[in-house]
């Protein structure tokens, strides 16, 4: 119980959220909606049906999490979070044709806010008193709750449930972080952040790389068998080879550092 008080007292979950804290987690928030959104325009949502889309995943992880916990959501309580979807809608909705044709952003937020989320749940179950495994349990389903929310709305194969991504991996890894600093009592706003990066950055290569866990073995043959994926109908889908050359590029014409001219 002294570790969890600890936990909380650092990152400011008891006697009232720390600032840095209180922005980590609006930020989380804001990255999560502005997915919903991106996903909302591609899909023709009017405005109104963004804005809600934009609230189920930006509010539904953190509510989850709390309904299990026995208390009021954060989200509910103060209307302060209701603000980052609210924003972001209008935003969407301003950019016009540009967010209709957005894919890559859609997977960049919404690997900001499960890198957030993952660290923010995991810290409150610590503080909630809740053994290690199961922190680690609630905080991942922090961060994927409203991502799995956002596609059943829209229609898309959860990511979380697409064999061709690594979705829960960095939830677990970024869970696991936290609960090790939390036990050592390095648990504090520039660890969350630090862990919190981790998590994207380990979300974004996947991505990008198309890493994959082993599929299940058919017949006695290790190798897997490349499924065709249907064209335009998920945005988790594998980066374009257009995007995947211009990347590649880039790399290869970076000047070596130190070298004479």
């Amino acid at each position: 119980m002294a570790g969890s008080v600890r936990a909380g007292a650092a990152l400011g979950y008891a006697g009232g959220v720390e600032p840095l804290m209180l922005a980590l987690d609006l930020l989380g928030v804001f990255a999560f909606a502005l997915s919903g959104n991106l996903l909302a325009s591609r899909k023709d949502i009017d405005i109104m049906g963004s804005l809600i889309l934009g609230l189920a995943v930006g509010l539904g992880g953190g509510i989850m999490r709390d309904v299990i916990l026995g208390r009021v959501p954060a989200s509910l309580a103060d209307p302060l979070y209701l603000v980052p979807p609210l924003i972001s809608a209008a935003l969407v909705y301003l950019l016009g044709q540009r967010a209709h044709r957005a894919r890559v952003p859609i997977i960049v937020f919404d690997a900001v806010g499960l890198g957030v989320f993952v660290v923010t749940g995991t810290t409150i179950a610590l503080e909630a008193g809740l053994p290690l495994p199961s922190a680690v349990v609630l905080g991942c389903l922090t961060g994927v709750g409203g991502g799995v929310l956002r596609d059943v709305l829209a229609n898309e194969i959860p990511a979380i449930f697409n064999g061709s991504d690594i979705y829960l991996l960095p939830a677990l890894l970024g869970a696991a972080c936290t609960v090790g600093a939390w036990s050592q009592g390095w648990l504090g706003p520039l660890t969350a952040l630090v862990i919190a990066a981790i998590v994207f950055a380990f979300r974004m290569v996947a991505w990008f790389f198309q890493w994959q866990v082993p599929s299940p073995m058919r017949g006695w043959s290790l190798r897997r068998r490349r499924r065709r994926e249907p064209c335009g109908r998920s945005v988790f889908r594998r980066p374009s080879a257009r995007l995947v050359r211009t990347v590649r590029a880039r790399f290869r014409r970076r000047p070596a550092s130190g070298g004479a001219e």
